[in-house]
């Protein structure tokens, strides 16, 4: 499994956004079709609305999305820790 960052288009209520969201996958078609997927059952729209404009394979530690670092947490620590700024909480 490699990380992916899909970017796009789609209808969120009576508006059309931009969206990107990283996510594990086998290959980029894997990556799309996972996406809609999410995309349709958090949002309602269905495949033919949501408009994918890249598929991008990234490095897992730049990527501060929660199902990236849970499913590559063993190669991230063996890679020396994220590359990932995280903001401090106050």
């Amino acid at each position: 499994m490699k990380a992916y960052r899909v970017s796009g288009i789609a209808p969120f209520g009576s508006m059309r956004q931009k969206f990107s969201l990283d996510l594990p996958a086998s290959d980029a078609a894997d990556a799309e079709h996972r996406t809609y997927s999410i995309m349709g059952s958090r949002h309602k729209a269905n495949r033919r609305s949501i408009e994918i404009k890249s598929v991008s394979e990234i490095d897992p530690r730049t990527s501060t999305e929660p199902r990236i670092m849970d499913h590559f947490r063993e190669d991230i620590a063996a890679a020396g820790g994220s590359i990932a700024t995280v903001a401090e909480e106050e």
